[in-house]
């Protein structure tokens, strides 16, 4: 079943990039007493995600955070090395939470979670954006096909706060 709006993120563990290498981060350390932009990605440096979709979101940082944002965080179902590589690729360190959903755990939990076998993918996040206050979704935009980034675009959910 997929996530909705009024729904409590579930509990999960992703993994994040340190200093001192790989981390395992609770979706309760993310949520838990904060206002928190999650967008998810099918993948890792793809074009759509690299040239449409983060860029927005760390274009319009300063605005989510003027709006009470205290995060901003990126999911994929990418190995921690791939995601940490895309952080520094993208220069949005500081900006972006980027989290490595590596087995899809988090993304199944939320029914987001897309089999892109035909691509050679395999099994990935969906594309989505959310505004998430204290653990529960209180936006959520879903696209309809993995090549897109509108519905779920910085643009369109700062327009819904």
């Amino acid at each position: 079943m997929t996530i909705a709006v009024g729904d409590k993120i579930p509990n999960a563990t992703v993994k994040t990039r340190t200093e001192d290498g790989p981390a395992d981060l609770s979706t309760n350390e993310i949520f838990s007493g904060k206002t928190v932009v999650l967008f998810g990605v099918p993948g890792a440096f793809t074009p759509t995600c690299s040239m449409n979709h983060l860029p927005g979101f760390i274009t319009h940082n300063d605005e989510f955070r003027q709006k009470g944002v205290d995060t901003i965080a990126v999911v994929a179902v990418n190995d921690i090395f791939v995601m940490g590589a895309w952080e520094k690729a993208s220069e949005a360190g500081g900006k972006i939470l980027f989290l490595s959903d590596g087995n899809g755990d988090f993304t199944r939990a939320l029914g987001l979670d897309i089999d892109l076998s035909v691509a050679g993918l395999g099994v990935r996040s969906k594309r989505y954006s959310m505004l998430v206050e204290d653990g529960t979704v209180k936006q959520l935009n879903i696209e309809e096909s993995p090549g897109q980034a509108d519905k779920s675009s910085a643009e369109a959910l700062l327009e819904q706060m």
